[in-house]
């Protein structure tokens, strides 16, 4: 993706200074939910490096997971400790059943003899 280049912190830098001019004029944004933006488009822009790498996503779909819930809890989302943690941990399962389909053994299986009775 040619967007980002090697300057995804500048991208960042501007996701942030837009949230704070929204803030300035206007839109009701706390302190707290400007990090949980900052901190989601963070987790989105690792996320994308990370697909456009082509190596190791599953850590990155998942902190981007944590992160999305962070924002929803930041603007009103109303689960518990156990509730978050049952979508972080179904997240984290799905990644894993998807990171297994994609990697490859370094060494061939090797044929098991079949067992003879005496």
């Amino acid at each position: 993706m040619k967007i980002f280049h090697r300057e995804p912190a500048l991208w960042l830098g501007l996701v942030a200074i837009g949230v704070k001019l929204l803030a300035a004029f206007g839109v009701h944004v706390s302190a707290e939910q400007q990090a949980v933006i900052n901190a989601v488009a963070a987790a989105l822009v690792g996320l994308i490096l990370a697909i456009i790498a082509g190596d190791a996503i599953g850590a990155a779909v998942v902190g981007f997971a944590q992160a999305a819930l962070a924002l929803a809890v930041g603007f009103g989302l109303d689960w518990s400790a156990e509730q978050q943690a049952v979508v972080l941990a179904a997240a984290a399962a799905v990644v894993a059943m998807w990171d297994r389909t994609q990697i490859t053994a370094p060494a061939p299986a090797t044929a098991v003899a079949p067992v003879r009775s005496v």
